[in-house]
């Protein structure tokens, strides 16, 4: 498997060295340092090293593509692209990249590199693919730094929502892979630029907003650009009679969890600001996360529909995957420990270090077989497929009709929130109606502006199987 990931690299000697750095970062003790991966031998290994690492002009691309199209024909098929942050804390001013700037993630500033990663994620497995490094201005500027770093004439300084939106925007359009749902946390300032860029291509997403997002509610058939009412907690929070009961399985944990959900057609950009594709609803959703809090605590949009709530909850919830393997796997791999000051010899370490993550991954999981088909009431679920639409597909929240911006169209089974029957990936996911019981956030009737039949959904949901645009 490995020598496919390095068929692109010309020289026998790279392939060669290309090997060593790998079989380093996987069983090298401690610090992944080029000086630790020479060991013993550190002198002209470690200088070969440095060389083929730093200096050597080979193209990270085709490595990376390869791998990713391995991992598509692989049993660890992906359900979504998940964009994770990756903040690499520097004493010095020499690396790469390095900077002393605000880190939302850290909450403080600090003086670091800002990464994006790229993840190809399922239910069982995340793993690396892409990278991009955000390179604050001074860093394109300043042309003696530049050039000493050795970074390309077409690098650019863009904050990490837009070096994120670059990366995907290069994997759809270059990689000659499946188009997945982009899955994603954006701050409300980066939000419009972000949905109108993966609108205009095509691209289903799944976005994580704060609960402060100005939302206006949908309304069914009309042309006016609704006014801004309220934020996205307290629309969410306004439908919790509405809330739909998920169990679902957590990432890395035995037991389940059961969680509260509302979903609204909503408009999230400003009227004057809006668009032609922007200018669609989306699905707004929200979650209670733990029995203790009365108000919802996390929030997405979404261009996709014709998915059951509940399956769009899990796609938001693939997050959770990816952190735990970087924490687990990428990590260990030494995914942060690179110490050179070359553009080159970063996206050279962080190329070989997701080959190391994905070898270690898969070497550590035995193939599977496919997950059974969920039961609800001891009955198992017919298998069968359904499409569903990404851009101008007529689809149904919770009884109200909405459109969705964008070109793009993927298979999607089911309704958002309709309380049906919505199949997925094979799987068929029943959602039973208990009138008049209550479990764990109350009664849960349907009222107010997206009104049904008074009904307490409670969805039993498998982990999430592979689904095929």
């Amino acid at each position: 498997m490995i020598s496919l990931f390095f068929e692109s690299l010309p020289r026998r000697d790279q392939r060669r060295w290309a090997r060593v750095y790998l079989n380093g970062l996987v069983s090298t003790a401690g610090k992944k340092t080029i000086r630790n991966i020479a060991g013993a031998d550190a002198g002209s290994v470690e200088q070969s090293l440095q060389q083929f690492i730093s200096k050597s002009p080979w193209d990270w691309t085709p490595v990376r593509r390869s791998l990713a199209q391995h991992l598509e024909r692989s049993v660890q098929r992906p359900l979504a692209w998940v964009v994770q942050p990756v903040i690499i804390e520097k004493a010095g001013d020499r690396s790469v990249g390095v900077g002393r700037q605000f880190v939302p993630q850290l909450g403080r500033m600090a003086n670091c590199q800002q990464a994006t990663g790229v993840w190809l994620a399922s239910s069982e497995a995340g793993f690396p693919v892409e990278w991009s490094l955000t390179l604050p201005g001074p860093w394109t500027s300043e042309l003696l730094r530049r050039r000493r770093a050795g970074i390309p004439d077409t690098a650019r300084s863009r904050t990490p929502a837009q070096d994120a939106v670059h990366t995907v925007l290069r994997m759809a359009e270059a990689w000659q892979l499946q188009r997945r749902p982009v899955v994603m946390e954006v701050s409300n300032a980066d939000l419009p630029q972000t949905m109108e860029t993966f609108m205009l291509y095509g691209i289903p997403f799944v976005l994580k907003v704060d609960g402060s997002l100005p939302v206006a509610l949908a309304t069914p058939g009309s042309h006016k650009p609704a006014l801004y009412t309220t934020s996205a907690r307290e629309l969410i929070d306004s439908l919790r009679s509405q809330r739909r009961l998920v169990e679902w399985p957590r990432h890395g944990r035995a037991d389940g969890a059961v969680t509260p959900l509302a979903a609204a057609a909503v408009h999230a950009t400003p009227g004057e600001d809006r668009t032609a594709a922007s200018a669609q609803p989306l699905v707004l959703f929200g979650a209670w996360a733990g029995a203790a809090n009365p108000l919802p605590s996390e929030f997405w949009v979404t261009n996709i529909q014709d998915m059951p709530l509940a399956q769009l909850f899990l796609l938001a919830k693939l997050t959770d995957r990816v952190a735990l393997d970087f924490d687990d796997v990428c990590e260990a791999v030494g995914i942060r420990d690179f110490e050179g000051r070359s553009f080159r010899g970063w996206h050279h370490h962080m190329t070989l270090a997701s080959v190391a993550h994905a070898a270690t991954l898969l070497a550590s999981r035995p193939r599977t077989s496919p997950h059974p088909a969920a039961r609800v009431g001891g009955t198992p679920a017919p298998v069968e497929g359904a499409s569903a639409r990404v851009g101008g597909a007529p689809a149904r929240v919770d009884g109200a009709p909405a459109r969705v911006g964008g070109a793009g169209r993927l298979r999607r089974p089911g309704r958002v929130g309709t309380g049906g029957v919505g199949p997925i990936g094979g799987e068929r996911i029943e959602e039973t109606h208990r009138a008049g019981r209550e479990r764990q956030s109350g009664r849960l009737e349907r009222t107010g502006p997206l009104a049904g039949p008074a009904s307490t959904a409670v969805i039993r949901m498998p982990l999430l199987r592979e689904f095929t645009p």
